[in-house]
């Protein structure tokens, strides 16, 4: 679609930006700026895979968004369909199957296709909705391997649309608070870091498909915590050390890690100790500076929101759906022209971090990140 050429200045897009400090928490008279670009019309989503987390947090998130909304859905299950156009009041013809996928190109009324399906399938269904002419967001993690990432973002470069990741994180009031923190350094350049992300998989599902998920906690759960350390630091990662922790329960866990260790050392100096376990309990980040310190106590990760204190006092921040402020700064980013923060160049750095920390695993050596 066209970019069309926002009136507001961007000096005064990114002042009201900054001070809401929630991603795209707007005053009404911003949205309607934005809006009026597209001739006040708000842009069109589709979801593809109906599972867990499009069911329980994308389509309620997009009853809360402003500059976007559900328009349509691709599933493999046409009961599926069925009801959410009816949940949703969708039009019939906006349900699409995997196999007709490829027919959305004719669709106005999309102007973005959401893949939330097992990482494993990015690729394809991106790749294929790039082609498309839909700009992307992949769910993270991004893909499977890095060669698969990099033809994601070849789509969608080759396509001229935008491609970003489905990192809700970074528009989390907490999270921000964090990389306010390291930019100012107002706590001195965070150097010691620490992070857990872990919880009890009873049911067996898709993430412990090796050849759907790609691997098991550090995946799903562990780039979390990777992707806090990079926030904290404003540096790159150079190189990982990990180990595997003996299987509790190796019959379940039979395909993919149960609980692994690792540690980040970063371009400036400063360290990660992380860890994330399917079968444990875990929400926590602290960063560590000369002159004080960041702590999440609880939520860390989580979509409710955390708890947390500085060295300088507790940090009190209302809840916000950090989904609905993902999607609508990437309409933003469709509408206006601006890069997504959370772009499929991020999403190929995280994948490359989790490989070399699954080489250090299995070699017992020190891998260096490129």
């Amino acid at each position: 679609m066209k970019h069309p050429t926002l009136t507001l200045s961007r000096r005064e897009f990114l002042r009201n930006l900054a001070a809401t400090t929630a991603g795209l928490a707007l005053s009404p008279n911003i949205v309607s700026e934005l809006l009026a670009q597209n001739r006040g019309r708000k842009l069109g989503i589709a979801l593809l895979g109906l599972g867990g987390y499009a069911s329980g947090q994308l389509g309620p998130a997009l009853r809360e968004t402003k500059l976007c909304e559900l328009r349509a859905v691709i599933t493999g299950h046409p009961e599926k369909g069925d009801k959410w156009a009816n949940d949703y009041n969708l039009k019939k013809e906006n349900i699409y199957s995997y196999e007709t996928l490829d027919r959305i190109a004719e669709n106005k009324d999309v102007d973005i296709v959401y893949v939330v399906t097992p990482p494993a399938l990015h690729p394809e269904f991106t790749i294929r909705a790039a082609k498309a002419g839909k700009h992307v967001i992949s769910e993270k993690p991004m893909a499977t391997s890095v060669s698969d990432c990099e033809r994601m973002i070849g789509a969608c470069k080759n396509a001229k649309v935008q491609l970003g990741i489905g990192y809700r994180m970074h528009y989390d009031l907490f999270r921000k608070e964090l990389m306010r923190i390291a930019q100012s350094q107002e706590l001195g350049p965070l150097m010691k870091l620490s992070g857990n992300f872990s919880f009890v998989m009873n049911q067996r599902q898709w993430r412990v498909e090796k050849k759907l998920a790609g691997g098991g906690a550090m995946m799903d759960l562990g780039i979390y915590v990777v992707q806090a350390g990079e926030q904290a630091t404003n540096s790159a990662i150079k190189s990982v050390t990990a180990h595997e922790e003996p299987k509790q329960r190796p019959d379940f866990f039979n395909e993919v890690e149960e609980t692994i260790k690792f540690n980040l050392n970063f371009a400036n100096g400063a360290t990660l100790d992380g860890s994330t376990s399917f079968n444990g309990s875990g929400n926590v980040f602290r960063a560590e500076g000369a002159k004080g310190w960041f702590e999440l106590t609880r939520g860390a990760f989580s979509y409710s929101g955390a708890v947390g204190q500085t060295s300088r006092g507790p940090l009190n921040f209302h809840w916000i759906n950090q989904q609905a402020a993902q999607m609508d700064d990437f309409a933003d980013c469709v509408l206006s022209g601006r890069k997504t923060p959370v772009s499929g160049e991020m999403g190929r750095r995280h994948l490359a971090i989790i490989m070399g920390i699954y080489e250090a695993a299995r070699t017992g050596k020190t891998v260096n990140v490129r």
